[in-house]
């Protein structure tokens, strides 16, 4: 059964961190690529990282290159997203998505995924 599990999210101030993790069946996870995607109210669903299903490929949304790092451990199913830095225009839905195709768009459209997590809430203060 196809599964996404979302946690780690919360409420921090500005400058503070916080890590998402996202547990994944087998079906899921084996040779997918891994994302998260964040949904502000009032906006669209939005890219945020992706990691390809060995790790060596990784890529960021320009918003947050250099404080969020995305990573995942394959014995666990487990993809992470170390946010740092976080400021109050990361307060977002943020959701896990997994087995993303280019035949269905591209990787930072929603549409390009198959698969969702139900999401995790992110509240970053002033």
């Amino acid at each position: 059964q196809v599964q996404l599990v979302e946690s780690g999210g919360g409420s921090v101030q500005a400058g503070g961190s916080l890590r998402l993790s996202c547990a994944a069946s087998r079906y899921t996870y084996s040779s997918n690529y891994m994302g998260w995607f964040r949904q502000a109210p009032r906006k669209e669903r939005e890219g945020v990282a992706a990691i390809s299903p060995g790790g060596g490929l990784i890529y960021y949304a320009d918003s947050v290159k250099g404080r969020f790092t995305i990573s995942r451990d394959n014995e666990k199913n487990t993809v992470y997203l170390q946010m740092n830095s976080l400021k109050p225009e990361d307060t977002a839905m943020y959701y896990c998505a997994a087995d993303f195709s280019r035949g269905r768009g591209s990787l930072w459209s929603p549409s390009g995924w198959r698969y969702w997590g139900q999401g995790t809430q992110v509240t970053v203060s002033s």
